[in-house]
């Protein structure tokens, strides 16, 4: 049964997530919220981690796994980011949005979409995870928690003890959060697409 950690979502506890992280490092996996709902997390070189995701979410091996950095320096190492595309990006984050870009050599290949070699990549702007991400000292890999046969992801972390809590190893509860999906902009051709409307402003993209 996983451990549940009450977090403030203002003043995260710093001693708590201590706890989190460690468990992380033994190669835990942890549903947190954001500022987009509930999420699954574990570390990028976790590859047991990833498949219990997809077992979890029943995903196959080519979903796309978003990379959540704590700020645009951490963005830049795993993905090929020019003057422009650094511009937009710092005008954006953090915020509500998912971005693709191309995968830089410090991404699995087992992550990235096998075609494109791109992946996702995000800066939250949800307290309790860049105090997470700071503690870490890398990014998380993650994935919206978004239940077999449900529409949207999931909001209420008590009913995630309910129905999943069992298999994780930790729930970062942090309160109940409404269903606010990001916008995912592709920013890997010569101008930005957006691949899904979502609760992030798409005016500085069009």
């Amino acid at each position: 049964m996983s451990q549940i950690f009450y977090i403030h979502p203002d003043n995260p506890q710093t001693r708590l997530l201590d706890q989190v992280v460690k468990i992380l490092n033994d190669g835990g996996v942890i549903a947190f919220p954001t500022d987009s709902g509930y999420s699954l997390g574990c570390l990028l070189d976790n590859k047991h981690g990833v498949d219990r995701i997809c077992q979890i979410r029943q995903l196959d091996k080519h979903h796309n796994f978003t990379l959540m950095c704590r700020d645009l320096s951490e963005l830049s190492c795993y993905a090929f980011v020019d003057n422009t595309t650094f511009r937009l990006l710092k005008n954006n984050t953090p915020g509500k949005y998912v971005f693709i870009l191309q995968s830089s050599k410090e991404v699995p290949r087992r992550l990235m979409n096998e075609k494109r070699k791109t992946i996702g990549l995000r800066v939250p702007d949800n307290k309790i995870d860049l105090a997470l991400l700071e503690l870490l000292g890398q990014p998380l890999m993650t994935a919206t928690l978004i239940l077999p046969n449900d529409d949207q992801a999931q909001s209420d972390p008590d009913e995630i003890e309910d129905r999943i809590g069992h298999q994780l190893d930790a729930i970062v509860h942090g309160g109940y959060i409404g269903e606010q999906p990001t916008t995912v902009i592709d920013l890997t051709n010569s101008y930005p697409e957006i691949i899904r409307q979502g609760s992030g402003d798409t005016k500085p993209f069009e």
